[in-house]
C-alpha cells in the first residue's frame, strides 16, 4: 500500500509534469518517441469527431490540456489553427491576435507592442502573434475565450507549437488524427518571411511530412496517420496540391464575409460552377453550420441544397461549430444539444462535425451508433487522473 506521503510525491510529480510548461519549455515528447504498437484504428463507419480547437468547452482552446482531454473523450480529429511567429515558428493559435484568448494584457513588457494591420479588409488592433518570438509567445498564458466557461485555468498553460500539437496526436494509444487549418496565409505570408524564401503554406507541409503524414484520403499511409488539412484560403488548397496529396478540406463562412484571398463571396463559393472547380482539389466542404441550414429568430428556418450539392460532387461536409450552451442552441432543439446532433446526422446527413464539446457528441454515438471495437485502455484512466489532479490542485 502507497504511504500517504508518497502519494503526495506522486501528485506532486504530476502536476509538475503537467503544469509546469508555464514557466519553461513544455515537457511534451516529441512526436513518435513512445512507441504504441497494435493501435486501435480510426473509426470510418461514423460521422468524424472533430474536436474543435481541443476540448476547449472545458479548457482554454488550443492548450495540450484541452486536446488531450479532447482524446480521452473520443475524438476522432484533434482540429487546431496554425499561424506563424515572428521568427517562423508555426504555432498552434486561433486568432492573429492575441488579447482575447491570453493573458498578454498582464504583462506589462509588451504594453508597447500593440500595432493596427489589415487583416482581411479590416483595420485591426491589438497584440499581433506575428510580432512576437516563440519564447514571448510561450510566456503567456491562455486563457478561455468565453466569459461564461470555466475560467480557473486561465494563465496556467501556453501556447503549443505546431510539433508540440502532432506529438500530442502520435502519442495517443489509439489513432487519432489531426485537422490542422492553414490559417490567414495572406495575412501570415506579408508579415513572417523565411531565410529560405518559402511561404507559409510551404512550411506547414513540410511540417506535416517530417512526421510521415502523407496518402490520399482512406489510404493505407492516411489511415496509419490520418490528417485532413482546412483553410478558408481556396489560392493555399490549390497551392498545396502540388505539394501533398493528404486530404484537404475548403471552408466556408458565413455569408457576409469575402475569401482572404481571392475576395469572392459566399454565393460564388458555394455555386454548381464553383463545387466543379474546387472538387479536383479538395475532399470535402467545412460550412458555417447556418449557412446550411439558415435561421430566423433563433429557429430553423429553410434547408439549404448545399449538402445535396457537395454529395452529388462527391465532396464529404463537415460544418461548424457545435457547442453544447443554450445560447448557440436554436431554440427547436429545446436546449439539448442530443436533439442537435441527432437532426445533423440522421436528417442532414453530414459527414463530420466541429465541437467543443468531444465527450458531448462521442456519448451521442455511441447511444446511438456503437463501435463494435471500442476499447478502454490504460490511457484514458491516466489522463483521468491527470485531469482530476489538475481540478484538485486548481480548486485547492
Amino acid at each position: 500500500m502507497t504511504s500517504s506521503f508518497g502519494k503526495t510525491c506522486l501528485v506532486t510529480f504530476l502536476l509538475l509534469l503537467f503544469i509546469g510548461q508555464c514557466v519553461g519549455r513544455p515537457l511534451y515528447q516529441l512526436p513518435s518517441t513512445i512507441a504504441h504498437r497494435h493501435k486501435q484504428p480510426l473509426q470510418t463507419s461514423r460521422p468524424y469527431n472533430v474536436a474543435h480547437r481541443g476540448s476547449n468547452g472545458e479548457y482554454p482552446e488550443e492548450t495540450a490540456v484541452a486536446y488531450m482531454r479532447a482524446i480521452e473523450e473520443g475524438a476522432d480529429f484533434i482540429e487546431t489553427d496554425i499561424l506563424a511567429s515572428k521568427d517562423g515558428v508555426l504555432i498552434c493559435h486561433h486568432d492573429v491576435t492575441l488579447d482575447d484568448t491570453t493573458d498578454i494584457a498582464n504583462h506589462t513588457e509588451f504594453a508597447d507592442r500593440k500595432r493596427t494591420y489589415e487583416v482581411q479588409g479590416v483595420n485591426t488592433t491589438g497584440w499581433f502573434v506575428v510580432d512576437f518570438t516563440l519564447e514571448e509567445l510561450q510566456s503567456l498564458g491562455a486563457k478561455q475565450r468565453f466569459s461564461f466557461r470555466d475560467q480557473q485555468y486561465n494563465g496556467k498553460f501556453p501556447i503549443i507549437t505546431f510539433e508540440e500539437y502532432i506529438s500530442i496526436a502520435l502519442n495517443a494509444r489509439r489513432v487519432v488524427g489531426i485537422y490542422p487549418e492553414i490559417k490567414n496565409p495572406v495575412f501570415v505570408n506579408n508579415h513572417v518571411k523565411w531565410a529560405d524564401g518559402k511561404k507559409f503554406e510551404d512550411k506547414f507541409v513540410e511540417m506535416l511530412q517530417k512526421y510521415g503524414y502523407s496518402g490520399s484520403y482512406m489510404s493505407k499511409e492516411w489511415l496509419k496517420q490520418p490528417a485532413f488539412i482546412q483553410s478558408f484560403a481556396p489560392t493555399s488548397l490549390v497551392y498545396i496540391s502540388n505539394l501533398t496529396a493528404l486530404p484537404k478540406i475548403f471552408l466556408i463562412d458565413d455569408v457576409t464575409i469575402l475569401t482572404e484571398d481571392t475576395n469572392q463571396s459566399y454565393w460564388d463559393i458555394t455555386s454548381d460552377a464553383y463545387f466543379d472547380y474546387i472538387k479536383k482539389y479538395v475532399v470535402g466542404i467545412g460550412p458555417w453550420k447556418d449557412t446550411i441550414v439558415f435561421p430566423r429568430n433563433n429557429y430553423l428556418d429553410r434547408v439549404t441544397d448545399l449538402v445535396a450539392r457537395a454529395h452529388a460532387r462527391g465532396l464529404q461536409v463537415h460544418p461548424y461549430t457545435f457547442r453544447n450552451e443554450n445560447s448557440f442552441l436554436h431554440f427547436d432543439f429545446l436546449q439539448d444539444p442530443y436533439a442537435e446532433y441527432d437532426f445533423w446526422i440522421n436528417k442532414i446527413g453530414i459527414d463530420g462535425l466541429f465541437t467543443d464539446f468531444t465527450g458531448t457528441f462521442h456519448r451521442y454515438q455511441e447511444a446511438t451508433a456503437p463501435l463494435s471495437h471500442e476499447s478502454k485502455d490504460g490511457a484514458s484512466d491516466i489522463l483521468h487522473k491527470i485531469a482530476s489532479l489538475i481540478n484538485s490542485y486548481t480548486r485547492g
